[in-house]
């Protein structure tokens, strides 16, 4: 008797399981929108700016590719898209489009010559989608 019990429970689960609605699966986790990392970007380089002294300029560099640049502007059509502008070690006039999370550049303080005008790097931000 005591195996017809266990087959009897068994059969019960099973009609239970499947009468009873199944389980929803959890949609995926929605995909986070992509940081807007370019404004926050621009913002790191400001913030280092503003507190320069008079005789301090910022100095901001990237390398890469065998080509090292001295950035002078930083332009970003898009919160995704930058646009580096400056001078190579031949002073010829460079230009690099990166996608914003691509790029690392280092800056640093320098003291600028005594009577000469310390450069600040040149900021520009493009139309946002909205604004367009």
């Amino acid at each position: 008797m005591a195996l017809a019990d266990l087959t009897k429970q068994l059969a019960q689960q099973a009609m239970g399981l499947a009468t009873t609605p199944a389980a929803k699966s959890e949609p995926p986790p929605a995909t986070a929108p992509a940081p807007n990392t370019g404004p926050v970007f621009l913002a790191q380089i400001q913030a280092m700016q503003k507190v320069l002294k008079d005789d301090e300029e910022l100095v901001v560099t990237w390398s890469g590719g065998g080509e090292k640049i001295r950035v002078m502007e930083i332009f970003l059509p898009s919160v995704r898209v930058a646009v580096l502008g400056g001078l190579d070690g031949n002073r010829q006039t460079v230009r690099l489009v990166s996608a914003v999370e691509a790029l690392q550049v280092v800056c640093k303080v320098a003291k600028t010559a005594p009577g000469a005008k310390p450069l600040r790097i040149g900021l520009v931000a493009g139309k946002t989608g909205a604004e367009r």
